[in-house]
């Protein structure tokens, strides 16, 4: 790797760096016209039990890694589908089933070796190049190409999960956002995650709910799920499983051979003490929210093969507890526990062909984010959500939001100094395709 980007940095090409090659935004992992670094055979995984560490080669999805620790009972913090790449997803803070006991991905890296802009090799940790240690969680691919991650290892053995699927009603609809709203407020449990997605597809004709569950451990303690189970799902297929039979099964939801944008918003909740009727204006916030993306998606239905995904994913405030509990060096994310919030996640997949196509689902994109910042920043005008830090997430943004613009001040003047340390010219922003450049 330090070969080949000292020879990049000979001539003037554009060029792209692909991991797992999850990301869809343009660019990012793929390049038209330009060369293409592929770190697929940067694919070691390694246990060392005695240190309770994995190296992990960034050219690995997550279902390569678990496939290699299972039976080991032991586990690292990642992707929650298996087809999840490991290195964008790492760097870029890195949501997953078990944040809840030890915060972001990138809270678990012990350490990293990454090639910088010049093509030299270093190693950063909490000891060595510290500031570029905790740049690089959250920082994204402004500092370097990693080219092996070392994380934490965590016990684990069986866990429980799967997926509950609903058909769309008003009824339901309003049942469900009531339900995620209570677990993400009453957090029942820190080894307990949930994906909450709603679907539209079929040119409107197909609307369901379809919810990823977790538990680590084999079967959740009464309480813990019950506000989703209980309302009657047409299918219910969650069980004892493996981590890894779990992620590799979660697969199904990646509808290869389509063309993906993908977007974020972050909304904070009311805390249920703060008025009488707080639950009931946070609930109606929700359903604020989930119209939006309804009333959008619904409007581009034409669009060839279009499905329309949201996912709600709780971040409880207990979450950024748990990060800094875990990594006292920090993150550049940097949430706070003013509030428990929800981070979405918006999907629209398609055929591609035509470049009319291209331009009508990128419209529809910044329709639906932009508009949901619009509907967030209005409930948050009129108080009926906190004013509290929004961050968005790097790794559901799409490639026009400013996820640097949103970050903490602190963070964003901090790794700006990194930046300009180790990457002065600003060779990765001037170079890459694509990312989320300083």
């Amino acid at each position: 790797m330090s070969t080949v980007i000292k020879t990049l940095g000979q001539n003037n090409e554009t060029f792209a760096v692909k991991s797992g090659g999850h990301n869809p935004n343009q660019n990012f992992s793929s390049i038209d016209g330009g060369p293409l670094v592929s770190t697929a055979e940067l694919n070691e995984v390694t246990l060392d039990k005695d240190a309770m560490t994995v190296r992990v080669g960034p050219g690995n999805r997550w279902e390569d890694v678990h496939k290699v620790l299972d039976g080991t009972n032991t586990t690292v913090i990642g992707g929650r589908i298996g087809n999840v790449g490991v290195g964008g997803y790492i760097v870029g803070g890195g949501l997953s089933f078990l944040s809840g006991e030890y915060g972001w991905a990138a809270n678990n890296l012990v350490e990293a070796e990454l090639v910088l802009a010049n093509g030299t090799i270093t190693t950063a940790s909490a000891s060595q190049n510290a500031d570029l240690f905790k740049a690089l969680k959250g920082g994204g691919a402004n500092f370097g190409i990693v080219t092996t991650y070392t994380l934490k290892a965590h016990p684990i053995g069986d866990i429980w999960g799967g997926n509950l699927i609903f058909t769309a009603s008003d009824e339901t609809d309003k049942a469900l956002l009531a339900a995620l709203q209570n677990f993400t407020q009453n957090y029942p449990d820190e080894k307990a995650g949930i994906i909450m997605t709603s679907e539209i597809t079929l040119t409107n004709l197909v609307h369901i709910w379809i919810l990823f569950l977790f538990y680590d451990g084999p079967s959740p303690p009464a309480g813990v799920f019950d506000m989703f189970t209980d309302l009657n799902p047409g299918i219910n297929n969650a069980k004892t499983r493996s981590y890894y039979d779990l992620l590799s099964y979660n697969n199904w939801a990646v509808l290869k051979g389509s063309a993906y944008t993908i977007a974020t918003e972050t909304t904070p909740l009311l805390a249920q003490n703060a008025s009488a009727d707080a639950v009931n204006t946070t609930l109606a916030h929700l359903e604020d929210c989930y119209a939006h993306w309804v009333n959008v998606s619904k409007s581009h239905a034409a669009v060839p093969g279009l499905v329309a995904s949201l996912a709600f994913q709780p971040y409880p405030a207990v979450f950024a507890r748990k990060a800094r509990e875990v990594d006292a060096g920090g993150d550049l994310i940097a949430f706070d526990e003013a509030a428990d919030r929800i981070i979405f996640e918006f999907d629209y997949s398609y055929f591609r062909g035509l470049p009319a196509v291209d331009r009508a689902v990128d419209a529809a994109t910044v329709e639906l984010y932009g508009g949901m910042k619009d509907v967030v920043d209005a409930a948050v005008a009129d108080g009926r959500a906190p004013d509290v830090y929004r961050p968005l997430f790097m790794n559901d943004g799409y490639f026009r939001q400013d996820y640097w613009g949103r970050l903490d001040a602190g963070s964003r003047a901090f790794a700006e100094g990194v930046k300009e340390s180790v990457d002065p010219r600003g060779f990765w922003g001037s170079r890459l395709a694509g990312g989320f450049f300083l």
